[in-house]
């Protein structure tokens, strides 16, 4: 099979992972579980999925095979993923998420839960051990259909998530929601007009659009930098396909990037130790009294990260990542209230975070970006870029120095690097350039940092161009 684990779930071709393929990973699986002694004959069993066209036929693949393997699979619907995971988590349950977050809509995907919360990436190799043996076994696809809990699910996220702040901390935003094709359009819009905000559904779509909320396509930009002022809005709101990342623009349409959108709520949180890729702004460490623990690209490693800081005793322990989902693996105190640990991504708690900012200190969004000061920092990626390419074009600079100082030469001399996730460049003036391999899809990212706007986009394009120029020849 083609399909393989990326930075968060299995991820592939959407044609290769129908039929066959979904009820061989939903079996092994199951019996990574029941062999490991984390379920047990007959337990309940989540299914959760996105809007992508796939992803019926997906689920109704793994329903029949986890049937069949010997466990009880409740339909979540379509739900986010954050609401999935939290109803596993009250249930000690298993779940599965039909989703390829926010990759083209031609692929697809599958995010596996323990009873306890995200799989790691031992619990990876264990399932893709198993679904080997099973694929090579022979395995007929199937389809059935489970018990509807698509109600419970949405309902008991939407309680989490209006007992965060005040009653109407909201009121007097006025806030769009650009609903796309995200499974937490319609629970955005409830949660924020229970805080008291006047809301604006806006763009919903019923074909499936990939919303990227760490590289924000230009036809998506577009749309904000529209609706923004033809509304009066003071923030838009979205999120992507499967609803664990967050997309929150300020009053001028202008995205908050994710790193930035954690770092606020990290401090809103009180937290004490933060766990973020290497990825994430690097002005985060001066931004708070809080511990920074580094790690690589993914939300395994995150969540790696903050297990390791649980394991030596430290207290309100929490992560995010650069596309702005943000995990809790220590329970907090919001609003005299108990906030339970939620360690996966979620679009949520740091939507409400920032939101509350703006709205006590009756500043706009613009105005609260900008007074972190932080590097400025861009993203992109070279979509439909192969992997081969991208891995000859790692494995050339890694090399050596020279064959590195070669390829940099035109945007500037290179002072240090780091290698956690991808290659990430220290420049003498300041600067900084990232390539990494994406790990959900074929395609190569590129993140820059510099002193202002002009200087960051100027470096993107160029870098992305030095990439290009490799690939050609």
């Amino acid at each position: 099979m083609s399909l393989k684990f990326g930075t968060s779930g299995l991820r592939g071709l959407s044609v290769d992972l129908k039929g066959q393929a979904s009820a061989v990973y939903a079996t092994a699986f199951a019996r990574h579980l029941l062999t490991s002694g984390q379920a047990k004959m007959g337990d309940p069993i989540l299914i959760g999925r996105d809007f992508r066209d796939s992803s019926p036929d997906v689920s109704a693949t793994c329903i029949a095979a986890l049937k069949k393997a010997g466990l009880t699979p409740l339909d979540c619907g379509t739900v986010p993923t954050p609401a999935l995971a939290l109803y596993g988590l009250s249930l000690k349950a298993g779940a599965l998420m039909i989703t390829g977050s926010h990759i083209p809509a031609d692929r697809n995907g599958i995010k596996f839960y323990r009873p306890d919360g995200e799989i790691d990436k031992q619990d990876e190799t264990a399932i893709a051990a198993l679904a080997a043996e099973i694929e090579e076994e022979g395995m007929d696809a199937e389809t059935a259909t489970a018990e509807d809990h698509s109600a419970i699910t949405a309902e008991l996220f939407y309680e989490r998530n209006v007992a965060l702040l005040p009653e109407q901390a909201l009121s007097g935003l006025r806030i769009g929601v650009y609903q796309h094709s995200t499974v937490a359009r319609d629970l955005f819009v409830d949660v924020l007009a229970h805080y008291g905000a006047e809301v604006v559904p806006l763009g919903r779509s019923e074909t499936f659009i990939p919303v990227d909320t760490e590289a924000v396509s230009p036809e998506t930009l577009a749309l904000l930098k529209k609706w923004s002022p033809e509304h009066g809005l003071d923030a838009v709101v979205s999120a992507d396909g499967d609803g664990d990342r967050p997309l929150l623009a300020d009053e001028n349409g202008v995205p908050l990037r994710g790193d930035l959108i954690g770092l606020i709520t990290a401090n809103f949180l009180d937290a004490g130790v933060v766990v973020t890729p290497v990825t994430s702004n690097s002005g985060i460490e001066a931004n708070g009294t809080f511990e920074v623990i580094r790690t690589r690209v993914g939300s395994p490693f995150v969540i790696a990260g903050m297990a390791g800081a649980l394991a030596e005793g430290k207290n309100g322990v929490m992560g995010f990542e650069a596309n702005g989902g943000l995990l809790t693996a220590s329970a907090f105190t919001l609003n005299g209230r108990p906030l339970l640990p939620l360690p996966t991504r979620d679009s949520f708690l740091p939507v409400l975070a920032v939101l509350l900012l703006s709205a006590e200190r009756k500043k706009p969004l613009s105005q609260i970006a900008a007074a972190y000061n932080l590097p400025v920092a861009a993203a992109d990626r070279l979509e439909n870029f192969a992997q081969e390419k991208s891995a000859a074009l790692m494995a050339h600079l890694r090399a050596s120095r020279g064959n590195l100082e070669d390829f940099l030469a035109q945007v500037g001399t290179v002072k240090a690097t780091s290698d956690i996730d991808g290659l990430r460049v220290a420049l003498t003036d300041g600067s900084t350039i990232h390539f990494r391999p994406s790990g959900n899809a074929p395609e190569m990212r590129c993140y820059v940092e510099a002193a202002n706007q002009d200087e960051a986009e100027a470096l993107l394009n160029k870098g992305l161009e030095l990439i290009r120029n490799f690939a050609q020849g």
